[in-house]
């Protein structure tokens, strides 16, 4: 019997973790455990926490207090690996910043894995305003840059066919748990940014497909220009895009989509202020000398 694992890692999550456990709450498919992989823990949210599971009631749920900020990646891998612990099928890697449309999401996607044999499963992913921040993608090697297909675009009936992609965000995934044990969990040296691309790169290198499912839609409350100018984003985002590439391509691949990021860098520099242009910097460096 199917059982899924929901594995979300929460840091200063407070404000919206009431729509996430509304629509999990909701879902038909009962038999899970939802795993909250607390990177922030205080007073304040755990009080949200238990005030969401009264209001919200849901199966089950693990709330998973970290000493401190451990990263996304570690955050994801103590979920997971507890997941498979528990004897779940499946493990579902989702933001908390989502609302699930469907009632039906999860009975109607673990029918997608059981009746067509798929391994790993994403929906269409839409911004509040109901444009698309994700309907599948692809990845550009040369750019070492995953593609979200209809980005910042109106709905339509193009975005509503069911397919195989090169590549999603862990946003909201449902894997088999046969995926893990053939390729492994997150590369925890990620922290954050690029640890999703590391992990989908390698699922389809080891012969794994993704399917985009349609039929599910998600609400991702992210702003259209979020996170993109902070240090923190600067720094990791362009570290971990070098790291990624010397790690998974070779020869001349490699270097093109090194030598890439590094003249596209020349603009980001030209646009940042003096401590961004630090921050910058340091990635680069970082990026070129991190051990692989």
């Amino acid at each position: 019997m199917a059982k899924i694992g929901l594995v979300t890692v929460l840091f200063k999550s407070d404000e919206v973790l009431e729509g996430f456990f509304n629509s999990i709450s909701k879902q038909t498919f009962k038999d899970y455990i939802l795993y909250l992989v607390d990177n922030s823990v205080n007073d304040r949210s755990n009080q949200v926490i238990a005030d969401c599971m009264q209001k919200y009631p849901v199966t089950q749920c693990e709330h998973i207090k970290n000493p401190g900020n451990e990263g996304v990646a570690r955050g994801n891998n103590i979920g997971i690996q507890q997941a498979l612990n528990d004897g779940c099928t499946h493990i579902l890697i989702l933001n908390n910043d989502i609302e699930i449309e469907q009632e039906t999401a999860f009975a109607s996607q673990l029918s997608i894995c059981e009746e067509r044999g798929e391994k790993i499963v994403v929906p269409k992913i839409y911004y509040p305003d109901r444009t698309i921040w994700m309907a599948g993608g692809a990845m550009n090697k040369w750019r070492a840059l995953g593609i979200h297909y209809g980005y910042n675009k109106p709905d339509s009936a193009e975005y509503n066919s069911a397919k195989y992609i090169t590549y999603a965000p862990t946003c909201y995934m449902l894997v088999e748990r046969s995926v893990f044990d053939k390729v492994g969990m997150m590369d925890e040296k990620y922290f954050a940014y690029y640890d999703d691309t590391d992990f989908v790169y390698r699922s389809l290198n080891k012969g794994f497909k993704m399917y985009y499912d349609p039929s599910v839609t998600i609400i991702h409350k992210v702003s259209h220009s979020s996170g993109g100018d902070s240090s923190f984003y600067i720094f990791y985002s362009n570290r971990n895009k070098l790291y990624f590439i010397r790690k998974n391509f070779s020869g001349f691949l490699k270097w093109f989509a090194i030598g890439y990021t590094f003249f596209t860098r020349i603009f980001y520099w030209l646009r940042f202020n003096k401590e961004q242009r630090k921050k910058l910097i340091q990635a680069l460096k970082d990026g070129m000398t991190y051990p692989v």
